[in-house]
């Protein structure tokens, strides 16, 4: 049903329930001329309760119907689905001509831009077919540089589906990776491996074994190889040894551990500032602000916030990690009370990476549960209803 108007979607799900015009009027409590010209179009469902009642009478979710006018919802289930059916593909035939593994690190590359920008139904729909090819250039073409690939393709598919609150299926596609990267016994490729695994087990709620996972690979790192780890989207990261502590930090955080969340964080700046640049300067102060938050010190996350924003480093981070950043910000003024300024923030988030708002289901609630208060800002409310969350 992707891509049908609603009141086609309202005439498809009637027929399945094998119900018809008079009989679903009279469970709405409607005239058939009410159904059928809302099957037809003719009468529009703006309303949201007419909406509701029209979705239980059907018995199936209101996001359903509203699929089109949510961001496309229907894209991240189907996108989902197919890495799912992906993910369940043990063995991998390689066709008469083999991916080239340059050529499927283009396609890499380009999912990765799409990550970058948080254009995530455009990745989710990229993703499935990516995975196939990386798995069948690695069986056509062993080698070093296939592996690279494998584990890298992994990874973004377990960023992604973190995204769309697919946690565990995340756990999967990152334990995937990490199994790929041990084979090789190579500590860098291990590394970076780890940090879509840390991310994912911290989806799940296993903090614990984010952070010590994040600090094995950290410890197992050779040093000549730290340095210059790509990030999603091709930006230059400073050290793999610092984004491994942050994840580590941010795992601690979760769990309360303030004076190992302050250590790690001290670490990790103190790397930055060994090899330099803008972008990781920028990461660490973003993870203190959230780590400093999760531990309580909401005053001195704002302060630090505020500085941030304003300061020349904020431009460095790329848009996806600037509107999850600000989403999480938006998450403490939420739980401090302060609704304007989480308000503020979730509509900053918005006009930094539309798609992080409007296709993260996390971020949609979010938003329905700040839009409830009379204090939050006007604008707000206009995003709440364009997301059908009011």
């Amino acid at each position: 049903m992707t891509g049908l108007p609603v009141g086609r979607r309202v005439a498809q799900w009637r027929v399945r329930r094998n119900m018809t015009q008079q009989q679903f009027a009279d469970r709405l409590g409607k005239s058939k001329s009410w159904v059928d010209k809302v099957e037809r179009g003719v009468r529009p469902l703006e309303r949201m309760s007419n909406l509701r009642e029209v979705a239980e009478a059907l018995r199936i979710d209101m996001e359903v119907l509203l699929a089109e006018r949510i961001g496309q919802p229907d894209v991240a289930v189907a996108g989902v689905a197919r890495i799912r059916a992906a993910l369940a593909r043990y063995h991998v035939e390689v066709s008469s001509r083999p991916p080239d593994v340059a050529k499927v690190r283009a396609r890499l590359d380009h999912a990765e831009q799409s990550y970058r920008h948080a254009r995530y139904p455009i990745l989710l729909g990229l993703l499935p077919g990516l995975l196939d090819a990386a798995r069948e250039a690695r069986v056509a073409r062993p080698g070093r540089a296939a592996d690279e690939l494998l584990v890298s393709a992994y990874g973004l598919v377990a960023l992604a589906l973190v995204k769309v609150s697919q946690g565990e299926l995340a756990w999967l596609a990152a334990d995937r990776g990490m199994a790929v990267a041990l084979a090789t016994d190579d500590g860098r490729l291990a590394a970076v491996a780890t940090v879509p695994l840390s991310q994912a087990l911290r989806a799940v709620g296993r903090r614990r074994s984010a952070m010590e996972t994040a600090l094995v690979a950290a410890r197992r790192l050779p040093r000549e190889s730290a340095e210059g780890v790509l990030s999603p989207g091709g930006d230059r990261a400073p050290s793999l040894r610092v984004t491994l502590l942050l994840q580590a930090a941010l795992a601690a955080a979760g769990r309360g551990d303030e004076r190992r969340v302050a250590g790690l964080l001290d670490q990790a700046a103190a790397a930055v500032g060994t090899v330099g640049g803008g972008f990781g300067r920028a990461s660490v102060e973003a993870a203190r602000v959230v780590a400093e938050a999760a531990v309580g010190d909401v005053q001195a996350a704002t302060v630090r916030h505020e500085r941030l924003v304003c300061g020349e480093q904020w431009r460095w981070l790329p848009p996806e990690h600037r509107a999850a950043y600000l989403l999480d910000v938006a998450r403490v003024h939420a739980l401090a009370g302060d609704m304007v300024r989480a308000g503020r923030a979730l509509l900053d988030a918005e006009r930094t990476a539309h798609s992080e708002v409007h296709d993260r289901p996390a971020a949609r609630d979010l938003v329905a549960t700040v839009a409830r208060y009379a204090a939050a800002p006007a604008s707000l409310a206009r995003l709440a209803a364009a997301l059908h969350v009011t």
